[in-house]
């Protein structure tokens, strides 16, 4: 069980009749990392220094066996968020109604905080490219996105965050910049953002853009969650490789992301070369102290005003 007590709900224009759609974003969560197998027994041995975890969903959506025994027992004394990497919730295929049954299946049996995937495309034509592709930023594929988010939170019965991917290519076709695409797809839909800080980053290392006109261009509502991540440095570019501890630069960037949008619940993504539990826990008390220092700076100007505001007597 946490050694903390935490609390386990978007913008307008959005379809009524589903719980948390068009209403507030979720209570924030603290600070997480992800489940994974290799700290299972950690895990479920005693308390732990974080807050909740997030789970990949896919690797959840069966009959039985022990990873979901074991998520089970970890969902009873922690907040869980199920991140999928399969929606392809950009693909012009039909939505997998298979896949969507066993997500709603899992989210019935976990009472996740939230559902998430990632504003990419996965498959065409039933062939699946097993990595999450970035989409022509235009009017066509804006509609195109709206509608299935309307249609899986519909399917849910709750609604979904979306997650910015890292990109190395972009369609010369696009129309608006990935951040105006990604806001107005949460205007729209009602669905929250999950904002990868290391993504923005590494994107915009390579597509050589300024990462806090991304930060500025994202409504403050609509961020429901951040990611932080390692990469690794190719020369010509940066590669998301989630097997690092974060980067200096990204904590500056995620400062200035939680000046921005506030605390919301924060993860540490580490999914290769993982490290012993305990070195994911440091990594996740560093963003908890980044994230309280700047909290404390930014309140501290109000702070002086009001105090030097005089008192009519």
């Amino acid at each position: 069980m946490s050694a903390r007590t935490t609390a386990a709900g978007s913008p307008d224009g959005v379809r009524p009749g589903i719980p948390g759609v068009g209403g507030s974003r979720p209570a924030g969560l603290g600070h997480g990392v992800g489940l994974r197998r290799d700290h299972f027994e950690r895990v479920l041995s005693g308390p732990t220094r974080i807050d909740w975890f997030e789970v990949i969903s896919e690797n959840f959506m069966v009959d039985g066996g022990r990873p979901l025994d074991v998520l089970t027992k970890v969902r009873g004394n922690y907040p869980v968020v199920l991140h999928g990497v399969s929606l392809s919730i950009g693909s012009t295929d039909p939505l997998d109604e298979e896949y969507l049954g066993r997500l709603g299946d899992l989210a019935r049996r976990v009472e996740p905080a939230w559902v998430s995937d990632h504003l990419c495309w996965t498959s065409i034509g039933g062939h699946h490219a097993h990595d999450l592709l970035p989409l022509p930023y235009t009017s066509e594929a804006l509609d195109n996105v709206v509608a299935r988010v309307a249609r899986v939170q519909e399917w849910l019965g709750r609604p979904i965050a979306l997650e910015n991917v890292s990109s190395y290519v972009a369609h010369r076709s696009s129309e608006m910049t990935e951040w105006e695409f990604l806001a107005e797809v949460a205007r729209r839909s009602g669905c929250g953002i999950l904002l990868d800080v290391n993504n923005i980053y590494v994107s915009a290392r390579n597509h050589r853009f300024d990462p806090r006109a991304y930060l500025a261009g994202i409504p403050p509502a609509a961020v429901w969650q951040f990611h932080l991540a390692g990469h690794s440095d190719k020369g010509s570019f940066l590669l998301d490789t989630h097997d690092h501890p974060v980067a200096d630069a990204v904590w500056d960037l995620y400062r200035d992301a939680v000046r921005r949008f506030g605390p919301a619940s924060t993860l540490i993504e580490w999914d290769d070369r993982i490290p012993p539990f305990e070195r994911l826990e440091e990594e996740s008390e560093r963003a908890r102290a980044l994230k309280d220092a700047t909290l404390a700076e930014s309140a501290a100007p109000a702070r002086d005003a009001a105090a030097s505001t005089p008192v009519a007597r």
